[in-house]
C-alpha cells in the first residue's frame, strides 16, 4: 500500500512547509528511535520489577529534561498524549463546578477547534454564556474592547481565554498583556500555548501562565505524545482517572518512549531558537518575491517565524496548494472543503476576511531547521503557480 505521506522519491527536493500542523521525526529522533526499538525495554514503567523501574528511571529523565529546557519544576509537568488533551484538562479544571455568579466565558472567535468545542460543550451542557472578543482583518484581537468589557463584567467573569499565537495566521496574540489585565482583574486566564512552544522561546515561570501544553508531534516528536504545565499541582483535578500515575494526575499507562522523544526534540529547541532573526530576514525576502497580486494577512504584525498566510484573489488556494505540491513543496489551506469546493475558514470569517481573499489563501509554515534557499524557492513556486493558474483561467 502506497504511504498516506510525502513520496518517497522526492529526497532531499522535498520542501516540508506545514510545521504549524505538524511535524515529520526529528533526525535526532528517528536517530534515538533506531535503537530503542530494537531495544526490550518495554512494559509497565509502574510496576516494581526491575524493568519497570528502568522503563520509569528513563521516563523520569526525560521529564527531568524537559521541565529544565521549558523552565517549570519536574513535578509541574504532566505527560499526556498532545495539547487537545491538555485543553480539555484545563477548561474542565476552570469551569466545573460551575460558579453560578460567573456565567461568562470571554474567548476569541480565532482559537484551535480544540478550545472552541471545549467552550461550546460548557455553553450547551452546563450554561454559560460564551462572548467573542472583535478581531481585526490581520488577525489580532482588539485588547482595548476586552479591557473595557472585563472592567465592566468582572464579576460574572469564568474565564477569558486566548491563545498565544494563531496557527493559521501564526499572528502573536497580546497573551503578556492579558494575563497582567485578568491578574489586576482577579480573573482566571487560560492561554493555549501549543504554537508558542517549539516555535518562540517560552519558559513556564517567567510566563507567568498557570497552564501551558504541547504536543509532540508539532515539536518532531512521536505523534500522541504532549505534556501539560500546571502552576499549582496541589490545586489539579484529572482528566483521565485511573491507577494513579502521573501522581495520581493522569491515569492510564504512560507513552514513555513518547515522553522519551519529546525529551530529546525539546533538546534540540535552543540552537533553533537562535535562528529566529534569520528567518524573520528570510520570509522577508519571500513574501517580497510573491506576485504583486497576493495579499500576506497579518503581514505587519509580530508573526511566527517562517509562518506565512498569503491568499491571491481571483485563485483558489487548493490550485495554488496542487500547484506547489508537484513541485514537492507541502504546504496548506487554511479551509476545510465541502463537495470540493473551497471554502473560507472560520478564523478567517472571524477576522472578517471575504470569501474572495478567503478561499485563495495558502499557509506557509516552514520549521526552523528550513534554509534561505527553502524560502527562496517557494517564493518562485508561488510565482509560477500563479502565471500557470492564471492562463487556465484565461481560456
Amino acid at each position: 500500500m502506497e504511504s498516506a505521506g510525502p513520496r518517497k522519491d522526492v529526497g532531499n527536493r522535498m520542501i516540508y512547509a506545514d510545521a504549524n500542523g505538524s511535524l515529520p521525526l526529528l533526525p535526532e529522533v528517528v536517530n534515538y528511535l533506531s535503537t530503542r526499538i530494537p531495544s526490550s525495554l518495554y512494559g509497565n514503567p509502574n510496576a516494581i520489577h526491575s524493568l519497570g523501574s528502568k522503563i520509569k528511571s528513563g521516563m523520569e529523565r526525560s521529564r527531568r529534561i524537559a521541565s529544565e529546557i521549558l523552565g517549570s519544576n519536574s513535578n509541574q509537568l504532566i505527560w499526556t498524549s498532545g495539547a487537545s488533551e491538555g485543553i480539555s484538562t484545563v477548561l474542565q479544571n476552570i469551569l466545573l463546578p460551575k460558579n453560578e455568579s460567573r456565567r461568562i466565558i470571554v474567548s476569541s472567535p480565532i482559537e484551535h477547534a480544540a478550545v472552541m468545542a471545549s467552550l461550546n460543550y460548557y455553553v450547551k451542557v452546563w450554561g454559560y454564556e460564551l462572548q467573542l472578543i472583535p478581531t481585526s482583518t490581520d488577525g489580532i484581537i482588539d485588547f482595548n474592547w476586552l479591557e473595557n468589557f472585563s472592567k465592566e463584567n468582572a464579576k460574572q467573569i469564568a474565564l477569558v481565554t486566548c491563545m498565544g499565537v494563531n496557527n493559521e495566521t501564526g499572528v502573536l496574540q497580546p497573551w503578556e498583556k492579558i494575563r497582567d489585565l485578568t491578574n489586576q482583574l482577579g480573573l482566571t486566564y487560560f492561554c493555549d500555548t501549543t504554537q508558542i512552544i517549539g516555535r518562540v522561546p517560552f519558559h513556564f515561570k517567567e510566563s507567568g501562565l498557570k497552564w501551558a501544553m504541547a504536543s509532540g508531534h508539532k515539536l518532531g516528536a512521536l505523534p500522541g505524545s504532549g505534556f501539560l504545565l500546571v502552576q499549582d499541582p496541589t490545586k489539579f483535578t484529572p482528566f483521565i482517572w485511573g491507577g494513579g500515575q502521573e501522581n495520581g494526575h493522569r491515569g492510564g499507562t504512560q507513552n514513555y518512549v513518547g515522553s522519551e522523544t519529546l525529551a530529546i526534540a525539546l533538546q534540540t529547541l535552543p540552537e533553533k531558537l537562535k535562528k529566529i532573526p534569520d528567518h524573520l530576514e528570510w520570509r522577508k525576502k519571500m513574501e517580497a518575491q510573491y506576485p504583486k497580486e497576493a495579499i500576506v494577512i497579518g503581514q505587519k504584525l509580530d508573526r511566527l517565524p517562517g509562518t506565512s498566510l498569503v491568499g491571491i484573489p481571483g485563485l483558489h488556494g487548493q490550485g495554488i496548494q496542487i500547484e506547489l505540491e508537484s513541485q514537492d513543496i507541502f504546504v496548506t489551506t487554511s479551509a476545510a472543503c465541502s463537495d470540493n469546493e473551497p471554502a473560507t475558514s472560520k478564523v478567517l470569517r472571524a477576522m472578517q476576511i471575504d470569501d474572495v481573499l478567503g478561499r485563495s489563501v495558502v499557509r506557509v509554515s516552514l520549521p526552523l531547521s528550513s534554509n534561505e534557499n527553502e524560502y527562496m524557492t517557494i517564493a518562485k513556486a508561488m510565482t509560477a503557480a500563479h502565471a500557470k493558474l492564471n492562463k487556465i483561467k484565461a481560456y
